[in-house]
């Protein structure tokens, strides 16, 4: 890490790849022989068609996703894909019905952003529990002929993941995976349709990754606009209107550093490593506490407490001054979060809980 780079565990828009960041330094001005920068070149260019083709032929790689099933680079962000889901997917099977778990922030914005289109059903709720763990579901009260299912699959706010997917039969299941794409293996088959916004494991801010079972296509609400159609994203491979051609060239890179460097599967394995030496550092400390049930822990948010407001405020500054930064706990919930995404070096996480030893013996 070169000198002036500090360890940032911000939770998005968050760290990433330093030879991904340098690659794209070194290409901004002039990319290859094209006399221009990726941010100037007409995305109808040849050289651009490349890039994004490219893309998306890099990220089927990893994450084998089968040919039945559309790439699409958005924009909007997952807040956007709160009513394009529905716009889209209601009517696929004609129902209107959507059956949601309610795990946290996010998946609460978009039940209240479906609720808009039909009927909403919240099967299962963590809410009144502070969203401190996965809430448990019973099959029973799954509708069989909803339209989809959705789950939020790792909680950015809160730090926790689904470990086990709910089982919905023939009802096509929807995740967001935001906060934790490409961090381990995905059985696509699985899902009707990914969404995920890049700017937490991917890319800067602005691109948003779609991936959706193609017999999803073409069955949206007739009041949902033409751009929010992922049919006509889909005719026009993700460029019926201008696309964030910067954002879909770091993606590029950043799938190219991934399969460079093992792919998921040892992408998984170095997030265990790393989420193991915080959490384990978490469980004996007498100071901070995590407050998420352990079978529900994130791998890539790490959420942890004092229980003493000052003192945490105390802990961000100082830590900030170490060179740690952004560890200040999403403003809903106070505390502390360092976000450890698939680009955090362990020396990273490692320097953060040698400062909280330090922490804790000079304040416990």
């Amino acid at each position: 890490m070169s000198m002036n780079r500090v360890y940032n565990f911000s939770a998005g828009p968050s760290t990433l790849p330093l030879p991904v960041l340098e690659k794209a330094q070194k290409d901004f001005v002039c990319y290859g022989d094209a006399g221009m920068s990726v941010t100037e070149m007409s995305h109808r260019s040849k050289m651009f068609e490349d890039i994004i083709q490219k893309a998306q032929a890099d990220l089927r790689t990893l994450m084998a996703i089968p040919d039945n099933y559309k790439v699409l680079f958005l924009q909007g962000g997952a807040s956007m894909q709160f009513a394009q889901v529905p716009l889209n997917l209601l009517s696929a099977y004609k129902s209107g019905k959507a059956d949601y778990i309610n795990s946290g922030n996010f998946a609460n914005l978009a039940i209240k952003e479906a609720q808009r289109y039909g009927d909403i059903k919240v099967v299962a709720s963590s809410r009144e529990d502070g969203y401190t763990h996965i809430p448990d579901w019973d099959e029973a009260e799954f509708r069989p002929d909803a339209d989809y299912f959705y789950i939020c699959q790792n909680n950015t706010i809160y730090g926790t993941r689904f470990t086990t997917l709910p089982n919905t039969g023939k009802v096509p299941l929807v995740a967001d995976m935001s906060s934790c794409i490409l961090s381990e293996p995905t059985d696509v088959s699985r899902y009707g349709l990914i969404l995920a916004g890049a700017q937490k494991n991917v890319a800067p801010a602005g691109v948003t990754i779609v991936i959706v079972r193609e017999d999803l296509i073409g069955h949206a609400l007739d009041i949902a606009p033409t751009m929010l159609k992922y049919d006509t994203m889909a005719a026009n491979d993700s460029m019926y209107n201008t696309p964030p051609c910067f954002g879909i060239y770091m993606a590029g890179l950043t799938f190219e550093w991934l399969l460079a460097n093992g792919g998921l599967a040892q992408m998984k394995e170095y997030n265990q490593r790393k989420a193991a030496v915080l959490y384990d550092y978490l469980d004996q400390s007498r100071l901070f506490k995590n407050p998420v049930r352990k079978q529900d822990r994130s791998m890539m948010n790490v959420t942890f407490v004092t229980g003493n407001a000052d003192l945490d405020k105390k802990f961000c500054k100082e830590a900030e001054a170490a060179g740690l930064m952004n560890i200040k706990g999403h403003r809903s919930v106070g505390g502390m979060r360092a976000s450890i995404y698939n680009a955090m070096p362990i020396e990273g996480v490692v320097k953060l809980t040698e400062f909280m030893e330090k922490f804790e013996k000079e304040n416990g």
